[in-house]
């Protein structure tokens, strides 16, 4: 209900990477990023530019899987080097997927196998990194509402939540948390729940919180969570504080939710 046309991803991909990449040129290369504390200015360039490479060689090989690790770039030792490489990896992402078609086949970390995942994936990648610089280089642009209801819709369903793998599985909650948007005039229904299950390969044992993005219920939501979208989508990316959006209903429904975004995303 909120997903965008794939041309209107490849076009948010273009100019929010052309935002943060005009931001961080003019900013100070040792600034910090407010929501990644560790990272420089020039770190954060350096970040986006690596992942728009990796995705571009994965739509490139695709069906196969990554690239190797030995042909990924050094990193270049001036900021006026890594705000090029930074135009080379957009312009290399950019072509990849305006050669592809969506529907096809590739290796992505989800369970949806396809270039659409990347090319919804990277416009969200990029916005939020976007705001990053922003915010590390003091300045502020809006962010595009309908992109920004589409993120929080991909958080919940893919960064955060989603349908269990074959080795684990979900036992659900018995509260609704609803997202209103109230700008776009989307309502999203969230269900707080658990995720169980040993990872076949890590050996990791999963057993905590997390959240399925379902169809209205048909009863009243426990709680209410409502803002604009382009507050919803930095408040649930850690990007702006609780005060962007307001709460309404059962306070346990609401952390139940908190729970199941509560570990941060770079």
């Amino acid at each position: 209900m909120t997903r965008l046309t794939f041309p209107a991803y490849l076009d948010h991909i273009r100019s929010e990477s052309a935002r943060l990449e005009a931001v961080l040129a003019a900013c100070d290369p040792e600034a910090r990023v407010p929501a990644c504390p560790d990272w420089s200015a020039d770190d954060l360039l350096w970040h986006h530019s690596e992942v728009q490479w990796f995705w571009s060689e994965v739509v490139r090989r695709r069906p196969g899987g990554p690239p190797d690790d030995e042909l990924r770039r050094g990193r270049a030792d001036t900021h006026a080097g890594l705000v090029e490489q930074h135009a080379e990896s957009s312009a290399s992402l950019v072509d990849a997927l305006s050669r592809a078609d969506p529907a096809e086949a590739a290796w992505t970390w989800a369970p949806e196998q396809t270039v659409g995942f990347t090319y919804r994936r990277q416009a969200h990648e990029s916005l939020i990194h976007r705001l990053d610089a922003e915010q590390a280089a003091g300045v502020a642009s809006p962010l595009d509402p309908a992109l920004a209801a589409d993120g929080v819709a991909e958080l919940l369903e893919v960064m955060y939540g989603g349908e269990a793998p074959g080795w684990g599985r979900i036992e659900p909650g018995v509260q609704h948390v609803r997202l209103d948007l109230t700008d776009t005039g989307h309502a999203l229904w969230t269900q707080p729940c658990t995720f169980l299950g040993t990872h076949p390969e890590s050996g990791k044992v999963y057993d905590g919180p997390h959240v399925l993005l379902v169809a209205d219920p048909g009863t009243e939501p426990d709680a209410v969570v409502s803002g604009t979208a382009a507050d919803l989508d930095a408040w649930l990316w850690k990007r702006r504080e609780r005060d962007a959006v307001t709460v309404e209903g059962d306070p346990a429904a609401f952390a139940a939710l908190l729970a199941a975004v509560g570990p941060p995303l770079d």
